[in-house]
């Protein structure tokens, strides 16, 4: 969510700007930067750009790249922010009730804003034909109430439980005319489970995913008390680089037995993989912008973190590549074997200097 972050060290309140330097961070290869980098394989086809160009799709199936890992990280980051969030919120007296109908208009915004590019009337299955908006609404909705009212313990016990309860239901839970701990789209029991949903039709954010995403704000919630806690960044930011490589590992030990599958499943092995390696950027840039204090260079993401769900929501009704053709087509014209770059450099820059706008005025829309 675009929220501001604030973190009281001492008797002074200090901005956690790596929060909305990680936000920009992730969503730049949403709004283009994953585009650009993918180009080069046409501008100079080898092992490197040809390797680089296959991580910046999704997998098809089982197994992960790089871009199947960008929105679990935007989930995480949303966990990440609820304990500062609500300790804000409570700190200026608002009660339960001003709690829930907060977390409630915003989830219901979020699945509008979602509805909206394919008309909202125009859903059979609505909300979960919504997209990525609609989804993230339905799963902060469900995690605020565990963040509110449980301990982190709690919390960390539950994702746990559910993640294995998952694990051997998807095991061991026979589909009908498959039988179980079958690991394909039309056989696995996260595919059925939506299929009793929305008609067959699979979707890679639909009912079956929900809980999974739910379990990973939970992830970056409890990494979130940490960064709340007294203890020195040095001592933070090393807790949540070895708790993700940690995570990372088991993932991947947790992947033989259940396969590293986003589409559809979300499996257990493909949460606890993708939160290791958004603890590891967390810890990353929590090191070096905030503890370090090296923050010029993160201005050009800080610029895209803080207003992270406009540019997702403009970019889906607005051609922003058509109209960076306006500007860029005379170069591109005369660009030679960097032609390919030309047009998603333009789409890119024009998206950012939009936001700049923004920044530069103040104007941060937040739900």
């Amino acid at each position: 969510m675009d929220v501001s972050v604030e973190h009281v060290a001492a008797a002074t309140k200090e901005r956690l700007m790596s929060l909305d330097a990680l936000r920009g961070f992730d969503m730049f290869w949403i709004i283009g930067g994953g585009e650009v980098l993918a180009a080069l394989a046409k501008v100079h086809p080898n092992r490197f750009t040809l390797a680089l160009e296959s991580q910046l799709e999704h997998v098809q199936w089982a197994g992960v790249h790089f871009e199947d890992l960008i929105y679990p990280l935007f989930l995480f980051i949303i966990g990440v922010v609820l304990p500062f969030s609500l300790a804000r919120r409570h700190a200026r007296g608002q009660r339960l009730g001003s709690l829930y109908l907060h977390s409630l208009l915003r989830s219901l915004a979020l699945v509008l804003l979602g509805s909206i590019p394919g008309g909202l009337l125009s859903f059979k299955h609505w909300p979960f034909m919504g997209g990525v908006l609609a989804h993230v609404g339905l799963c902060y909705f469900f995690a605020v109430p565990f963040v509110i009212h449980l301990q982190w313990r709690t919390r960390a016990a539950i994702v746990s439980g559910f993640l294995i309860l998952y694990w051997l239901a998807s095991i061991l839970v026979p589909v009908p005319g498959y039988g179980a701990g079958v690991f394909t789209e039309e056989g696995s029991l996260a595919s059925w489970i939506d299929g009793q949903f929305i008609s067959g039709h699979l979707w890679n954010e639909g009912p079956a995913s929900t809980p999974s995403g739910v379990c990973i704000i939970l992830w970056g919630s409890l990494a979130g008390e940490w960064l709340r806690s007294s203890r020195s960044g040095r001592r933070k930011a090393a807790g949540l680089a070895l708790l993700g490589l940690a995570a990372v590992i088991a993932g991947t030990l947790w992947s033989l037995s259940f396969p590293m599958i986003k589409r559809v499943v979300w499996s257990s092995s493909y949460v606890t993989y993708a939160c290791g390696w958004s603890l590891l950027l967390l810890a990353l840039f929590y090191w070096v912008i905030d503890v370090q204090g090296f923050r010029k260079w993160a201005f050009f993401f800080v610029v895209i973190g803080m207003n992270a769900i406009t540019i997702y929501f403009l970019q889906s009704i607005v051609d922003f590549d058509e109209i960076g053709k306006l500007f860029v087509q005379g170069i591109r014209e005369h660009s030679g074997v960097l032609q390919p770059l030309v047009l998603p450099l333009g789409g890119l820059a024009l998206k950012w200097l939009l936001l700049w706008f923004l920044y530069r005025h103040r104007i941060f829309f937040r739900l």
